[in-house]
């Protein structure tokens, strides 16, 4: 049905946009996750899993009621089974279920007044230890490797020393120091950040451990007292609270967390079992090399024990001398061939200048004709009284020509 004229003339919704408009109302971030506190009253577990209820508060007429709903998937979750007159703490959204025109609580989380408040409290403390550093990173510390002393935050008469002892007398014999404390109870935080700061310093190792319990029981170690406690330690701290599943601010804070208090003391000492077997391993080690490198020395001791025996330095000494003959031999007859080659050239180098030297006739008793330091080649060339330089083979002399005459016979060709 769309809107219509009314009678008087405003327009006529219907139910459908009346309900509509209603859940656009309720659309708030303020009504979309927040915490309900109340009594739960009309309790229902239906067959299908739903949880059907209302949540109440105040008596009579004053009272006030808001119908809830909590569905199957939620409810699988719960950690009790709710009950008429329980005060509960609920978590979940406001809205409109329109096939019944009703608004209604949608629950996604339910639980006891009292530790519901108390796990928005340990939230908050969780932002505000955050703020201020308690849970950084970059200032935990790793745990000495080979620790002389460790000390135990506990109760005293709990299992959970007797655990540790016996780890670390089993494990890795050393001594253990207990600051006591109450763990439980009212004024446990105050007791257990007491003992922490009492126990600083005076170790190697710290730790800071309970058995398991519920959410109460383990309360105190939430506490901002035990976390900055924990966080303003000099001395490394292992924090085994409860179980595995147990996850308190006192662990966020801790340089190590441990699953139990067991693996605590597993985590704060080496295994000395494990030790003598890395030290037999490298005893091994070490003496395999050992004999590796004295067989190493031997060898070349033996080596030079047979190099220097007295008759084979003189039987080297022997063959060298016989290879430094036999190479001065083959040189000497390198070195002869090759002068005897060289003088062969020589000499006919010296043949062949001794040609062409226009001196070498003079020694054998001709004479060399100049006139004006000329060569006289030809007797044409003379006339009578033509003065001349005669070059012997031991001197000179001056004559003058007389006569010239043409002689056939003495006439040779040019070479």
């Amino acid at each position: 049905m769309g809107p219509a004229e009314g009678p008087d003339g405003p327009a006529v919704l219907g139910v459908a946009e009346v309900t509509g408009i209603i859940r656009d109302a309720l659309d708030l971030p303020e009504l979309a996750g927040l915490w309900v506190r109340g009594e739960v009253t009309n309790y229902t577990h239906h067959r299908s899993g739903h949880r059907y209820f209302s949540l109440g508060e105040g008596r009579g007429r004053d009272q006030a009621l808001i119908n809830a709903v909590m569905f199957r998937g939620s409810a699988r979750a719960l950690s009790f089974e709710p009950a008429e007159g329980m005060d509960v703490l609920a978590y979940g959204r406001v809205g409109v279920y329109g096939p019944q025109g009703k608004y209604q609580f949608y629950v996604e989380d339910m639980r006891l007044a009292g530790e519901g408040e108390k796990h928005l409290l340990v939230e908050r403390w969780r932002r505000e230890l955050a703020a201020e550093g308690c849970f950084e990173t970059s200032r935990k510390r790793g745990i000495p490797a080979f620790p002389r002393r460790v000390a135990v935050v506990t109760s005293p008469t709990g299992a959970v020393l007797h655990d540790i002892t016996n780890v670390l007398s089993r494990r890795y014999p050393l001594e253990v120091l207990l600051s006591p404390t109450a763990v439980q109870g009212e004024t446990a935080h105050l007791e257990i950040a007491g003992a922490i700061r009492r126990a600083d310093g005076l170790a190697d190792v710290l730790i800071v451990g309970r058995g398991g319990g519920s959410f109460e029981d383990l309360f105190p170690f939430n506490r901002p007292e035990v976390v900055r406690a924990i966080a303003a330690c000099e001395t490394p701290v292992i924090s085994a609270v409860g179980h595995e599943v147990d996850v308190t601010l006192a662990d966020l804070a801790a340089d190590l967390r441990a699953p139990t208090p067991s693996a605590a003391a597993e985590c704060a000492v080496p295994d000395r079992q494990r030790l003598r077997e890395d030290l037999e391993a490298d005893r091994r080690r070490m003496r395999d090399g050992i004999v590796a490198a004295l067989d190493r020395r031997r060898t070349g001791l033996e080596d030079l024990r047979l190099r220097l025996r007295p008759a084979r330095p003189l039987r080297r000494v022997a063959e060298v001398r016989q290879q430094t003959a036999d190479l001065e031999e083959r040189l000497f007859r390198a070195a002869s061939m090759k002068i005897k080659n060289e003088r062969l050239v020589l000499t006919g180098l010296k043949a062949t200048l001794d040609g062409k030297n226009p001196y070498a006739p003079l020694r054998r008793g001709y004479a060399l004709a100049l006139r004006d330091g000329e060569v006289v080649r030809s007797a044409g060339a003379l006339g009578p009284g033509d003065r001349l330089d005669l070059l012997l083979a031991d001197g000179r002399a001056g004559v003058v020509v007389e006569s010239v005459h043409d002689d056939e016979d003495v006439r040779r060709p040019d070479p």
